[in-house]
This record gives C-alpha cells, structure tokens and sequence, in this order.
C-alpha cells in the first residue's frame, strides 16, 4: 500500500517541471511586464505558487513551520494586492 509521503512525493517528481517553467515565466513577466499591473500580476502568481510548493514540502517534510511560512507569505502577497490596489485607485480618483 502507497503512502501519503509516497504520493505526495511522486506528486512532487511529477510536477516539479512544471513550476520552474512556471517560475521562469512568471520572472520573465515580472521583469519585461510592459506595465505596472502586469509585474504586480506576475509577482502574486509566483508568490501564491511558492506558498502552494512549501505546503507541499510541509507535508514531506511533516515541518509546521513550513506551513507558517505558507501563511505569512500568502498574506504578504494579499497585502502587496491591497496597497497597489489603492496606490492605482487614488491615481485614477487625482488623490
């Protein structure tokens, strides 16, 4: 019978490609987006993505600190989304 650290891990193997093209894309995005909201966009996906891999590994690892981390940066990133949001609001508005 197959594990769960098992699965998780061929998940791992499996999909791990996959995010550093992901993670190369989205740094491509980031750097030569042709504008303000396209970095911003490119930044969120690349941090969401980091925080779903280091749920992974906290799984793999069984580290609740991991799992911390996933939460302060998931927050981190909302944040970010929250000041740039206004930062373009109070510029359309004339503030």
């Amino acid at each position: 019978m197959i594990s769960l650290h098992d699965e998780v891990t061929l998940f791992i193997m499996i999909v791990f490609p996959l995010y550093l093209l992901a993670f190369t894309l989205y740094i491509i995005r980031a750097v030569r987006g042709p504008t303000i909201p396209d970095t911003v966009l490119a930044i969120d996906a690349l941090s969401f993505d980091i925080a779903a891999f280091l749920a992974l590994l906290a799984i793999i690892y069984q580290s609740p600190i991991l799992i911390a981390c996933t939460i302060v940066l998931a927050l981190w990133v909302y944040a970010l989304d929250i000041y740039v949001s206004k930062y373009f609001t109070a510029e359309e508005m004339g503030d």
